[in-house]
């Protein structure tokens, strides 16, 4: 099939490279020209694992390509999917600037029918609002459908998760669109649910948000097992065994981040206040999460005493490990505080240390968590990378001026720090 894809960012750059993998042309449309040329050159903007050899796939079979020309990919297209961002306003309503723009462009290159379908995170309603904007512009002299197809990729394992899903929802208006989307989504071997548009945009939400609810629920369960002497790990184990709750999502640390959990949990609450239901219980969801990095915060307070001329060696910056993605990340916010305490912050993330350096110009970037620990005062973990598990403890107790160890992640061993001499603190260990 022909396709185009309009947005570049996390969902639409793996989406495209993964139908043309599939044998589609696609065309991927961004309106940031450096962001295209890069593309074109075979170089991706942003760090997944497995995207660049995919890119460079696509690019040399000559299924792949990437314009500026919105209009150009419209008409040179079957189906048109709006990947753009849809970040949170300060209200905390979600930014529907993109995809009003996005749906604009393409009702002025209709010439006939497309099918349009929404894969950015959306509020509830709003294929029905892109329909009735794209109808308002072309009077309905050209035919189109507008349906829904949310994304469920993780950021580290986008690849991975789009062409093994564990299932792919349509929201579609017709039998037409349904059709479509069948043919395009026939090789992959997963249940296909077909629903309504506004079912497909609320299932999206629903899901985030509980994914969201179980990170909360357990660093809530951390706090108590601080105060009674439990250790999280363990409760979160034994309550995993239970097929009715699942292990994952079940560890305690600093809280979620990235572009998806805290915009559409606070998106979430935005939705159902404005049908008039209070969404009390993911609003503490979210105050929970927030008050993560108070935790961590205090626990360091109570280490070291006082933060200011204090060198805080910080590793992991990204809000999860196989991703450049600072996007509310709890590290970023959490150096921020310990700035503006007056520490010295030397840091280290294997790939997103360039991205934090724009907005963290004052801190000292580190080419390895050694380098890192030098003489600093704390170690504190913020980001689960694989390389911190296996960390050489000996010779960072050696490298340290004080034998600190904040563990926001909990992914180092408790005895073994302890064994070697370090205050080791995890959370709700």
């Amino acid at each position: 099939m022909r396709l185009s894809v309009i947005g570049t960012g996390y969902v639409g750059l793996v989406a495209a490279v993964c139908f043309a993998d599939l044998g589609h042309d696609v065309i991927g449309v961004d309106l940031d020209a450096e962001r295209i040329r890069l593309l074109e050159a075979g170089r991706p903007p942003i760090f997944e694992p497995g995207l660049e050899a995919l890119l460079t796939r696509g690019r040399q079979a000559g299924r792949l390509q990437f314009t500026t020309d919105t209009a150009r990919a419209v008409r040179e297209s079957e189906v048109i999917f709006i990947t753009v961002g849809t970040p949170s306003l300060e209200s905390g309503d979600a930014d529907l600037t993109a995809v009003s723009a996005a749906a604009e462009t393409i009702a002025g290159a209709l010439d006939d029918y497309r099918l349009i379908v929404e894969k950015s995170t959306v509020p509830v309603r709003t294929g029905e609002r892109i329909r009735d904007q794209i109808l308002l512009l072309t009077g309905g002299a050209v035919p189109f459908d507008v349906a829904c197809n949310p994304e469920f990729t993780r950021e580290g394992s986008a690849i991975e998760d789009f062409l093994h899903p564990d299932r792919i929802i349509l929201g579609v208006a017709n039998e037409r669109s349904e059709r479509l989307l069948r043919t395009l989504y026939a090789p992959f071997d997963c249940p296909i649910m077909v629903t309504d548009l506004a079912t497909a945009e609320l299932i999206k939400h629903a899901s985030n948000a509980f994914l969201a609810m179980k990170i909360s629920y357990i660093n809530a369960v951390a706090n108590v097992c601080e105060r009674v002497g439990a250790d999280v790990h363990l409760v979160a184990e034994g309550m995993g065994h239970d097929a009715r709750i699942g292990r994952a999502f079940l560890d305690a640390g600093v809280g979620y981040g990235g572009s998806c959990f805290p915009k559409d949990v606070s998106a979430f609450i935005r939705i159902a206040r404005a049908v008039g239901y209070d969404f009390r219980l993911l609003e503490e969801v979210a105050n929970v999460n927030t008050g993560q990095r108070d935790v961590l915060l205090r626990h360091l307070k109570d280490a070291l005493w006082v933060l200011a001329n204090r060198t805080i060696a910080v590793l992991g910056l990204a809000f999860k490990p196989n991703t450049d993605d600072i996007r509310e990340a709890p590290a970023i916010a959490i150096v921020e505080r310990l700035l503006q305490e007056g520490a010295s912050v030397r840091a280290y993330d294997p790939v997103a240390a360039e991205n934090a350096r724009r907005l963290l110009p004052a801190v000292s970037y580190c080419p390895d968590p050694y380098e890192a620990v030098r003489e600093s005062d704390a170690l504190v973990v913020l980001t689960d990378w694989e390389e911190f598990k296996t960390l050489d403890l000996e010779r960072v107790r050696r490298l340290m001026r004080r034998p600190v160890i904040l563990d926001g992640r909990n992914v180092i061993d408790p005895q073994q720090a302890r064994a070697l001499g370090f205050r080791y603190i995890g959370i709700g260990r």
